[in-house]
């Protein structure tokens, strides 16, 4: 199943990733793809915010992971953008099949640790606030995760 919807603002993609994000549960993995500048974080943000985390999302691109557990369920934020030429070998596995939710942006280069279903989600910036996000679910447990929302 594929959709694709518009944003209008960084409001409206919280909004939208909130709604997504309360029909989320522990194990389940979400992959933002995207320019840099899309709003893969700000799409973050929104899942974030409806699991009740009060921290403030950032970007783990220097870290490459960036754990919250204040909220409902832990959120694991990986940014796979530095090991586009370094060895995957760290761990990871443990996170994205973990007891939380696993959001990875730019998973193109830990392709080899996503070999289980996942909701691929690619943000595109169409100029000024408008983005447009395309949603790729691989089964109907992830597309119902969507179903009625977009």
């Amino acid at each position: 199943m594929k959709l694709h919807t518009i944003t209008h603002s960084k409001a409206e993609t919280v909004e939208l990733a909130k709604k997504i994000g309360a029909r989320l549960i522990k194990g389940d993995i979400l992959t933002l793809s995207g320019d840099l500048g899309a709003g893969k974080t700000t799409f973050v943000t929104g899942v974030a915010k409806s699991l009740k985390i009060k921290d403030e999302v950032i970007s783990p691109t220097f870290n490459i992971l960036k754990c919250y557990f204040d909220g409902k369920l832990p959120l694991y934020h990986i940014d796979a953008y530095r090991l586009k030429d370094a060895n995957k070998d760290i761990g990871l596995e443990e996170y994205i099949e973990g007891n939380g939710i696993a959001i990875v942006e730019w998973p193109i280069y830990i392709k080899e640790l996503l070999n289980v279903p996942h909701l691929a989600i690619t943000i595109k910036n169409k100029g000024g606030n408008l983005r447009e996000l395309t949603f790729k679910a691989p089964n109907q447990y992830y597309a119902k995760k969507i179903r009625g929302i977009l």
